[in-house]
């Protein structure tokens, strides 16, 4: 009987220190979690003050900031490129369209196309501004005469009130044969658009000469649909 009681309290006493080692391990296990966890809190705190501190910087630069940034630095890179190949005594537009592929040329093109196209007179506004534009692009800027006019005159190269200098410009004989050449192209050009619509010998006479026939067609072209019911009752003398 002793040498039974003496085991139920071994294996009993075996099984508390079970137990004590299980809870043990169980609170390390938790503590070890809860450090984990406070650890992310701390670096995910860190992050997001990171985050709202260049936001905010962000926010503070101008609205376009990212545009001038990505374009500063291709003008960066365009720079090194061309002055690696003015080292090198290559030509930098070759070199550059060697480096442009088949697919890039074809959807650059396209978009060139889409730009400004060219669809005909559609109206005097849209040909006067297109015209705008046409002229705009052909300038290229004489630094060299620009410098040698700011030479000859000086402080009053920027007028003030108190300079005298109205009427005084010559211009080169270069810039006059420039100018002489563009409106000879603007003349031809216009000519082609300038063609005599066909006369029809059987459209009802409507007009009195032919400013009034001008005008009649502009009318019938912009308040035709709203006058078409009109016009078919008095023509047919059923109008009210």
């Amino acid at each position: 009987m002793a040498s039974c009681s003496g085991e139920s309290t071994n294996v009993r006493a075996t099984e508390e220190e079970a137990t004590d080692s299980s809870a043990s391990q169980k609170r390390e296990e938790r503590l070890r979690k809860f450090r984990e966890l406070h650890f992310k809190r701390n670096e995910a705190r860190k992050l997001n003050h990171q985050e709202v501190v260049e936001e905010d910087k962000r926010l503070k630069l101008p609205t376009n900031w990212e545009a001038k940034k990505a374009r500063l630095e291709w003008e960066l890179a365009e720079g090194q490129k061309k002055k690696d190949c003015a080292d090198k005594g290559e030509d930098y537009d070759r070199v550059k369209l060697l480096e442009i592929t088949a697919d890039d040329a074809e959807r650059w093109e396209r978009k060139k196309k889409k730009k400004n196209p060219d669809t005909g007179f559609a109206g005097y506004a849209e040909a006067q501004f297109r015209q705008y534009q046409r002229l705009t692009k052909q300038i290229r800027p004489d630094m060299d005469g620009y410098e040698k006019q700011r030479e000859e005159c000086g402080e009053d190269f920027h007028p003030t009130s108190n300079s005298l200098i109205h009427g005084t410009h010559v211009p080169t004989r270069e810039g006059i044969d420039r100018m002489v050449e563009d409106v000879e192209k603007q003349i031809e050009k216009r000519s082609k658009y300038s063609r005599r619509r066909a006369y029809n010998d059987d459209a009802d006479i409507d007009y009195i000469n032919e400013r009034n026939a001008k005008f009649n067609k502009k009318a019938e072209r912009f308040y035709g649909k709203y006058t078409a019911e009109i016009k078919q009752n008095l023509e047919r003398g059923t109008a009210v």
